[in-house]
């Protein structure tokens, strides 16, 4: 636990624990719908490449998890495994079905919903931490920087699909234009910071939920306009806020299988 900083005052402190449970529990659910594609994916080649970015995004949740008990808010591995739904902070976007079906059994998953997913959300988090590398709080602005040299490469990947998938064939562009209208659905949340605004806006952790959304806007921009396409909207009132806690049926099964292993033997090294 490193020593807390004596002019830390306790809004403060919770205004960089509320955060850091979203920055984690976004990526760690979004690592976990990524890994459900392997061998699933379309070629090969694929599959290497998003199980790899995948990895990256775990391995991002856990540094965001080390932050918090660097912090001596409890043990990173319990904070990753044992919280209930509830107690989760990400956007209700990551903890989302790839679609019907259970993985290796009967998945009908939608590789289109996926594309746009992945596309929008690391589009989403790129935008955060590059405000980040100029937080207010120094170990989460070290840690940006170094998510930040994989998160080019995630982009640019995702980007890369995305394009292709809605300039090929009339089926592939329907299937992208009906998986744009799913995650824009869930999106509404995905700059928020529930009832942590106030506090995590006035910390300088992080720019406002305002810039952070047309941050986003204007990163994505330019891919529209070369498709030809209306940039999608930002719900306003999204039905249910994950930074408040409140969660789908989706969050409560994957954390079931997330954390089967662990369970185990809580006290084992992982």
């Amino acid at each position: 636990m490193i020593e807390i900083d004596s002019n830390f005052t306790p809004e403060y402190m919770e205004a960089i624990t509320s955060l850091l449970f979203q920055l984690a529990d976004d990526d760690f659910l979004y690592a976990y719908r990524g890994s459900e594609w392997l061998g699933l994916a379309p070629h090969i080649e694929e599959d290497v490449a998003s199980s790899s970015i995948s990895q990256d995004s775990m391995g991002h949740a856990a540094m965001y998890f080390k932050l918090l008990e660097d912090l001596g808010v409890g043990n990173a591995d319990n904070l990753a495994h044992l919280r209930q739904a509830g107690d989760r902070k990400n956007t209700i976007l990551t903890e989302r079905v790839n679609g019907k079906g259970y993985y290796m059994e009967t998945p009908q998953y939608d590789w289109a919903y996926h594309v746009v997913r992945s596309y929008f959300y690391t589009s989403a988090k790129k935008t955060k931490i590059e405000s980040l590398c100029k937080s207010s709080y120094t170990p989460l602005a070290e840690t940006a920087i170094k998510v930040k040299m994989e998160l080019y490469y995630h982009k640019l990947h995702w980007e890369t699909w995305f394009k292709q998938l809605l300039s090929s064939t009339d089926v592939a562009n329907q299937k992208m234009n009906d998986a744009i209208k799913l995650v824009m659905a869930d999106f509404g949340d995905v700059f928020s910071f529930g009832n942590s605004k106030h506090i995590i806006e006035k910390s300088g952790l992080i720019d406002c939920e305002e810039t952070l959304k047309e941050s986003w806007k204007a990163s994505i921009k330019p891919i529209f306009v070369t498709l030809q396409m209306e940039l999608p909207k930002i719900p306003d009132n999204p039905t249910k806020n994950g930074r408040n806690g409140e969660h789908t049926k989706d969050l409560e099964e994957a954390l079931l299988t997330l954390s089967e292993v662990y369970r185990l033997d809580p006290v084992a090294v992982w």
